[in-house]
């Protein structure tokens, strides 16, 4: 088994990095083929095919306003021919909640066509040239794709060599090439994914812990232990049993993530945990184990199942019969384990990664496990370890108001897709600012659910709790007026569904034009930071909300740098269209949002968004890269070494 989930790891390992690792380099998760084919004498199809990497998605021509950029046909040269009707989309298309833009958004995945009609006045003598242009995304990125298109026949069409164009931006010392430059110097964010499954793994950890507690498990184990260690002919067969008995549970939960990711796959899984319905399902079923948790009601499964296992148990022996009783674990403490599993796998599921399911669960079941293990290797601790008792329900209550807490991020999301309004940012803080401040009084004792034992005194450690509980409550209340309150960022509505806001004290670039921004720096000699961001891009708005707004890094891009923003999808005109060429073909950059585009991929050689560079005043780099990774010690790290190197 351990040799089956290794290289299912490493085969799966490429798939899990495509939008966490190495945004500094150029990504292509869309390849493009064309064809211009006659439909009748005097009509032609102009045909995209796309192609579309695992794990991205390429949003077709009907998105809705304020979502991302919209499939679209850009024709520059048009002689001889005119347009029947609008640019369609032609495929399978899956319209789908999406996180990021938090809309329902159509998009292809693997594959998908766009095909725009002509009508020639003569099929011997036309010429046409221009540009598809649309948007990428996937977990943590999304990026501008592009298909340009140019074909020419009889007396219209010109024969032009290929030449480099001489351009005066271009040509311009600022744009010179840095890529291998900010390759050697390596990304500040390169590691993020590499991170990622160890986090989901000590997610599944803690849940485990907190799955330990309860009165569904902690009363079995040492019911377990001593049945191995009496039923035993010697003490070291006794620990084999056990342990033998903690890797079943191991095997168990891995198991039931494997099954889960194999039914579902990656893709599936995020469609699901973003799906309205799917969310309110699952608000309305965390709000039913809260109430079970409070005393309302027992949810178990049926007796019978437990009762066949552990029947089949008895009656074999060997390794079989010690499986078979981790199984029996697995269904009688599933009242107090579902709950949490199910949050657990519909949180990483949003991943994207395939392996993510596993991988957590894994980390569940080793925390599930452990205790067999290690009061089987030695006893004598089972006689310091807490006696069951009426603690394990006040736990229980305790997660109930936390699967309460939590029901109601999923309600949130049913509600921003179907436009409701009944859960703003406000409304959600003002609701958790109840239900934590009811969980630190019923820590002191002032509320008291039908399970509950009387509490003759506070103990100090519940006492410690009640205090960090309602400690967090206040911290909470200045939310309702709009500070960030980062730590609850992850979980409540986005900061424009606030009724007041009362926090400006926010980083905004004062230039949007690299040559004005870095003459800026020059006279003012500092260096510059230059932010390729997007108005669609929602991670952009993740970095400067959560990370932006940190004291020290506010500070020192305020003081230390000139913020240059430069937005690639600003489909303001240029003065003048730029002609260059770009990979052997003659192109004509006619936006400003093509204009940062092209230079994002001419000088840095990447095109993804966030992407941070930092610049000295003739444009060479002073360090790395940074992309998408909101640590701000790491950003701090990335912003000091630009100013030591300056």
């Amino acid at each position: 088994m351990k040799t089956q989930i290794r290289k299912t790891v490493l085969c799966l390992a490429a798939l899990f990095a495509c939008c966490n690792v190495a945004f500094a380099q150029m990504l292509e998760p869309v390849k493009w083929t064309q064809e211009l084919k006659m439909v009748s004498d005097t009509e032609a199809e102009l045909t995209f095919s796309a192609t579309i990497e695992e794990g991205w998605h390429l949003y077709t021509t009907d998105v809705p306003e304020g979502g991302p950029l919209p499939a679209t046909v850009r024709f520059d040269v048009l002689e001889g021919a005119e347009l029947v009707g609008e640019l369609t989309n032609v495929g399978e298309i899956h319209t789908e909640y999406d996180a990021m833009f938090e809309m329902d958004l159509p998009s292809f995945s693997h594959n998908g066509q766009f095909v725009q009609r002509l009508k020639f006045a003569d099929p011997e003598n036309y010429k046409i040239e221009g540009l598809l242009e649309g948007q990428a995304c996937c977990e943590g990125a999304c990026m501008p794709v592009e298909s340009p298109f140019n074909y020419s026949k009889g007396a219209t069409a010109v024969v032009e060599e290929k030449q480099e164009v001489e351009n005066t931006n271009v040509a311009n010392p600022l744009w010179t090439p840095v890529i291998e430059q900010l390759n050697a110097a390596g990304s500040a964010a390169e590691d993020a994914g590499n991170q990622s499954l160890l986090a989901i793994f000590f997610a599944g950890f803690v849940g485990g812990l907190v799955a330990l507690f309860t009165p569904c498990v902690w009363p079995i184990i040492p019911m377990t232990v001593s049945f191995f260690l009496k039923r035993s002919k010697d003490r070291s067969q006794g620990i084999r049993d056990a342990i033998t008995y903690g890797l079943s549970i191991i095997v168990i939960y891995v198991a039931l993530g494997l099954f889960i990711t194999l039914v579902f796959g990656a893709s599936a899984l995020n469609a699901l945990s973003t799906n309205a319905i799917f969310n309110i399902i699952f608000f309305l079923m965390l709000v039913v184990f809260a109430a079970s948790f409070f005393g309302a009601f027992e949810i178990t499964l049926p007796a019978s199942w437990s009762n066949a296992i552990d029947s089949k148990a008895e009656k074999t022996t060997g390794l079989l019969s010690i499986f078979l009783m981790a199984f029996t674990l697995a269904l009688v403490s599933f009242s107090c384990t579902g709950p949490i599993i199910g949050f657990l796998l519909v949180e990483i599921s949003t991943t994207g990664s395939i392996i993510a399911p596993t991988m957590g669960m894994f980390g569940f079941a080793v925390a599930l496990a452990l205790p067999f293990t290690l009061f089987a290797l030695f006893p004598s601790m089972l006689k310091s370890a807490p006696r069951s008792g009426g603690w394990m329900n006040s736990v229980k209550v305790v997660l109930g108001f936390i699967e309460l807490a939590l029901s109601l991020k999923f309600l949130s999301v049913a509600d921003l897709a179907y436009g409701w309004g009944l859960l703003n940012r406000p409304t959600f803080i003002a609701l958790w600012i109840v239900i934590f401040g009811s969980l630190g009084f019923y820590l002191l004792g002032k509320l008291k659910f039908p399970h509950d034992d009387d509490l003759p005194y506070v103990s100090v450690p519940r006492y410690f709790l009640a205090m960090i509980v309602l400690a967090f409550t206040i911290y909470m209340v200045p939310g309702l007026w709009g500070a960030p309150c980062k730590a609850i960022s992850a979980f409540a509505p986005p900061m424009y569904t606030q009724d007041f806001n009362l926090y400006v004290d926010e980083v905004e670039a004062e230039y949007h034009d690299y040559e004005q921004g870095m003459q800026a720096a020059l006279q003012a000699g500092k260096p510059v930071i230059v932010d390729f961001t997007g108005y669609g891009c929602v991670n952009c708005r993740e970095m400067e909300a959560s990370v932006w707004t940190d004291d020290k890094v506010r500070d020192i891009m305020r003081e230390d740098y000139i913020l240059i923003s430069l937005y690639v999808d600003d489909k303001t005109p240029l003065a003048v269209p730029m002609e260059v060429v770009e990979n052997g073909q003659k192109r004509t950059l006619k936006t400003v949002g093509d204009k940062w585009s092209y230079l994002q991929r001419y000088k840095f050689g990447a095109n993804a968004q966030p992407f941070y560079v930092i610049l000295d005043n003739e444009g060479q780099p002073l360090t790395g890269s940074y992309a998408f990774d909101k640590n701000v010690d790491h950003f701090l790290e990335f912003l000091n070494q630009g100013l030591d190197n300056y």
